[in-house]
């Protein structure tokens, strides 16, 4: 699983660099006004800020931002917390099971991870949260829903978040907002994820920029569907999201790609 993602990586750092040489026009001021950037996991890497915890969302939060991405696990407890992977090696050098321990003994060893609560209380209604469920087993579906329902209450479907999944089995258990809260993630099969979204009426879908093409991207605004494409890095890249009237820009670098929306703006609005 590391590796797999190392690769990923790499070939996503690749294809950028290509695409970061290929000169694009800058997007007209209505375009940049209405960018939505949404920081993947938050700022991360920065001074030894981790992914998915609240110093990397405070970062999101202090330059404006629109959006950010994080990933809800379940502790054995069935408590909803935010990581990306099932255990906490990686990220914070611990080897410790998310989904085998309660969530007591996970805030004791590993304090830095955040519950859902804690991000929904600190940054909903704030910055727009665009959730995303991993796929796991679940112990108690209609506990686990009644939880989560519990915890979004406070805040508008669609306008303050959306719910992402690459496995589209867990929207069941996210029966409680309207069909335009749901976002699934494509990774390879596109062109079935496209399909799924616009037969279910789901807000639109989400995927790499490269395979989510020109011919896609039209297709999903024509039912009134919205697109969402990571992970862009470079300006001539932004640019080419923008330009190609993508609604969300998903990327590890959301504060670079919003002084080049701010400088772009200035310019074309300098008063």
């Amino acid at each position: 699983m590391i590796l797999r993602d190392q690769i990923e990586k790499f070939l996503q750092f690749l294809t950028d660099c290509i695409f970061a040489m290929i000169p694009q026009a800058e997007p007209d001021l209505e375009t940049l006004r209405n960018c939505k950037i949404v920081s993947h996991r938050g700022e991360h890497g920065y001074n030894d800020v981790k992914e998915n915890t609240l110093a990397a969302f405070d970062r999101v939060l202090q330059h404006g931002i629109w959006g950010i991405e994080f990933d809800i696990r379940w502790t054995n407890d069935m408590q909803p917390v935010v990581i990306h992977d099932f255990d906490c090696e990686r990220v914070f050098g611990v080897r410790l099971i998310i989904s085998q321990v309660a969530l007591n003994e996970l805030q004791s060893r590993v304090p830095q991870i955040p519950t859902l609560a804690q991000v929904i209380e600190g940054y909903g209604g704030k910055i727009h949260l665009m959730a995303e469920f991993k796929q796991e087993s679940f112990l108690d579906i209609q506990y686990q829903r009644d939880c989560l329902q519990k915890l979004f209450a406070s805040l508008t479907p669609e306008k303050d978040f959306h719910l992402l999944a690459l496995n589209l089995d867990i929207f069941q258990l996210l029966d409680f907002v309207p069909e335009k809260t749901l976002l699934p993630v494509a990774v390879y099969k596109v062109r079935k994820m496209s399909d799924i979204a616009i037969r279910e009426n789901y807000a639109g879908v989400l995927g790499q920029y490269l395979l989510l093409n020109n011919e896609l991207v039209q297709r999903h605004r024509q039912v009134g569907q919205k697109i969402g494409t990571g992970f862009v890095r470079s300006r001539h890249c932004f640019y080419r999201e923008l330009n190609r009237d993508v609604t969300w820009v998903f990327s590890d670098h959301a504060i670079k790609l919003r002084k080049f929306q701010q400088t772009l703006l200035k310019r074309q609005n300098p008063d």
